[in-house]
């Protein structure tokens, strides 16, 4: 009998982390997913590792509480019936999405797993918090995260390279999932010359008049190319910028200054800190290029695989 591990991907730099776990767990358990019923890509991202389902999301950044209470008990009603009890461990990336399916894997008996985002420093992100009291462990990224919640350290989720790293000579502005308009008209209005834009659910067709040389995509798959081939990555905090990492790329930092659930300015400073890259936290289309500047000057840090050491626990401690 297959030992089974059931990961939970929450959507963006969640299914980031999901992925990166399953590049280390694959070869030593079966592997199945839960994604958002509206977001494709993920799906796409994690079916090359096993068997994916999905649910409704609860939340999203702008969801009215009207429609939120509704998909909540949507979501606990489905997680009763789909989470199954021959799972031998449960892992949650983070985002409301992970909270009913990981609070009804505890109520099975199933281990479960809370993976707290590697850009939280002075305060727990909410799935975290609230599901540290039903979890077997919570996964750590940061020494400084013990500070926040009570888990064991495991290091920062950086993915295996699918490619090698090449300098295409172009920039990479990369707003997420939801898009950062700011940002990416700091970006328009730049002196940049060649960039690939990562929209999001931003509408492009501005971006796409102003600049018909420029790439310009809502979102990819193979999203890790663009970085491969990035000479310098602008990006929020999560996932993106380990992945920058991982590929050797000098990274610029932005935040959300208006979504509170994205963290705190010390939030992102703390974690531009631990990669040692500069945080652009006034936008401006001279400070974008001056930081980018000075990223390319910077020394890039050389950090231990946190998804890999996680893996190595759960294969340990419940298979």
């Amino acid at each position: 009998m297959p030992k089974k591990v059931l990961i939970l991907a929450g959507g963006g730099g969640h299914t980031g982390y999901a992925h990166t776990l399953a590049q280390e767990l694959e070869s030593s358990v079966e592997l199945s997913f839960f994604v958002p019923e509206d977001d494709p890509l993920s799906r796409i991202r994690l079916e090359p590792f096993g068997k994916v389902q999905s649910l409704i999301k609860p939340r999203h950044p702008n969801t009215p509480i009207h429609r939120f209470i509704p998909r909540l008990f949507w979501s606990f009603l489905r997680s009763l019936t789909e989470v199954s009890s021959e799972y031998r461990a449960v892992v949650s990336t983070g985002s409301n999405f992970c909270i009913p399916p990981a609070l009804i894997s505890w109520l099975k008996g199933i281990p479960l797993i809370s993976i707290e985002s590697a850009d939280k420093f002075e305060k727990p992100s909410k799935t975290a918090r609230i599901i540290q009291p039903f979890s077997t462990v919570t996964a750590l990224q940061w020494e400084d995260q013990r500070k926040i919640l009570k888990g064991k350290v495991f290091g920062p989720f950086l993915p295996r390279k699918r490619v090698d790293p090449w300098d295409g000579g172009y920039v990479l502005v990369a707003a997420g999932t939801y898009g950062y308009e700011e940002l990416l008209e700091v970006a328009s209005e730049s002196k940049l010359k060649d960039v690939v834009l990562q929209t999001g659910s931003v509408n492009q067709d501005r971006y796409r008049k102003r600049h018909p040389d420029w790439r310009i995509i809502a979102t990819t798959d193979r999203f890790y190319e663009l970085i491969a081939g990035a000479e310098a990555v602008v990006s929020p905090p999560g996932s993106t910028p380990l992945e920058a990492v991982a590929y050797d790329k000098p990274v610029v930092i932005v935040r959300y200054p208006e979504w509170s659930h994205a963290g705190t300015l010390k939030d992102a400073r703390l974690f531009a800190e631990q990669l040692n890259v500069p945080l652009l936290s006034e936008l401006s289309p001279d400070r974008l290029v001056e930081s980018i500047e000075e990223a390319k000057r910077r020394e890039r840090p050389r950090l231990g695989n946190g998804a890999r050491a996680l893996a190595e626990y759960i294969v340990k401690a419940f298979l």
